[in-house]
């Protein structure tokens, strides 16, 4: 099923692991570089993004079950020196808004501070600058730079860098045999290679760069493993009772698509219409991941992938396993209609920008309307039709999916004040219009 899958919609390579009654089985396809073709094996290296901030939220709250951390304490009190642009939000944002991700301040910072083991805490400081978009606890939205405080918060209590707490805490206790927190830990092994294409008619080539700037390991930079390692550490989660708070609903999340539901204390909670399923996603340099648990059921199924359209692939190998495995039926991945209606100019039109980039959306006479997306990672212009009144979808597919984009928190004149994309609010441009 894998190989054919792999080839069909043309990724160089992927990993899927499952986990059942205890156990956990594993298959790969494809290859990690197309330069080379290398091929896939089960103990190669992929790396997981973004799921890394459940391991991040993992050592918080081991130090919260120690008596280390209280939740709902503000994080100055154990972060001597830590400031925010807002001094009100610096005094009350506590580790639950950091873990929920309702800190309100800017979450796409990416300053590099270097490699060495003060690049976490020099990061730290630097968001005394940062724009805080809202109150702490008022609105969910998806922070990044919240989860460096949270690496941050480990190396302080725990007295070691954040990646040695890694390992020593979570990595070494459970024999993860192939798992990697850094490049120099991960060219040892075999490294998958992401792709991504110049432009969009354009063909996969490698990326020439492994990871995000480090200081931002907490938060997904570097770490790397094969999914059957990502599921011992998923086995552990579901065999420890004190990681069970990690998965109540903390927030809203009023996102259409995939991601809709709500957050919990590092994971994500969606809307699946049946069992309880968490699970989170990531995306780096050209890699993709997403991992997805029914607890009651002691299943999990995680997929780790270096490039191509991934969304029909994650869509079909999800779908199939979780029906199969628990009775979860997954939501389809959301389609332009066939007959939309005009977009509302009033609500939509307008400049959004935060410090990843600026998304303009214009509207025409007709209704129809475009998104000129300006970010480090692209430059380029999207049609967009009406999903429905509360959202526009991209009417071409990236990666093998339609991009939503959240028409959310009127305001008293009708206009969206948030563009909401991938779980960000990205605040409108007021003078802009």
């Amino acid at each position: 099923m894998l190989p054919e899958l792999v080839a069909r919609h043309g990724l160089p390579g992927a990993q899927v692991a499952v986990l059942v009654d205890g156990e956990v089985v594993d298959a790969a396809a494809g290859v990690l570089n197309l330069a080379t073709g290398v091929p896939v094996t089960g103990d190669a290296l992929f790396q997981i993004g973004s799921i890394t901030k459940v391991w991040t939220a993992t050592l918080v709250m081991q130090l919260v079950h120690g008596g280390a951390i209280d939740l709902d304490r503000p994080v100055s009190e154990y972060l001597d020196g830590f400031r925010l642009a807002d001094g009100a939000a610096t005094r009350t944002v506590t580790t639950r808004h950091l873990l929920s991700h309702t800190g309100g301040f800017d979450g796409d910072i990416w300053t590099d501070t270097g490699r060495n083991d003060d690049a976490v805490r020099k990061y730290v400081e630097t968001l005394a600058e940062a724009v805080q978009y809202f109150a702490p606890g008022e609105l969910f939205s998806y922070c990044n730079s919240g989860y460096v405080v949270l690496g941050r918060l480990v190396e302080v209590l725990r007295r070691k860098s954040y990646n040695r707490a890694l390992r020593e805490h979570l990595i070494t206790p459970l024999g993860l045999a192939h798992a990697a927190t850094n490049v120099d830990e991960a060219i040892l092994g075999l490294p998958a290679v992401g792709h991504q294409r110049a432009r969009p008619d354009g063909p996969l080539e490698p990326v020439k760069k492994w990871s995000l700037v480090p200081a931002t390991a907490p938060v997904g930079a570097m770490l790397a493993m094969s999914a059957r390692d990502l599921l011992g550490f998923v086995r552990h989660h579901l065999s420890t009772p004190e990681y069970d708070v990690m998965r109540e609903p903390q927030v809203e999340v009023p996102e259409p698509g995939w991601m809709s539901g709500h957050w919990g204390l590092g994971w994500s909670i969606p809307d699946h219409g049946g069992p309880v399923v968490v699970g989170h996603s990531g995306y780096t340099m050209g890699q993709r991941a997403l991992v997805r648990v029914v607890p009651e059921a002691g299943v999990a199924v995680a997929m780790l992938t270096n490039g191509g359209d991934v969304f029909p692939v994650f869509a079909e190998v999800f779908g199939h396993l979780l029906h199969e495995l628990a009775g979860v039926r997954q939501p389809e991945l959301p389609l332009p209609p066939k007959n939309p209606p005009p977009v509302d100019a009033n609500r939509a039109a307008g400049t959004y920008r935060s410090s990843a980039g600026e998304w303009v959306v214009r509207v025409d006479a007709d209704g129809r309307a475009w998104v000129q997306v300006s970010s480090s990672e692209e430059d380029e212009e999207f049609e967009l039709v009406a999903l429905n009144e509360d959202a526009l979808i991209t009417l071409a597919p990236q990666e093998g999916r339609h991009v939503v984009y959240g028409l959310g928190d009127v305001d008293a004149a009708g206009r969206a004040q948030f563009l909401r994309l991938v779980g960000r609010a990205v605040a409108r441009d007021v003078a802009s219009g």
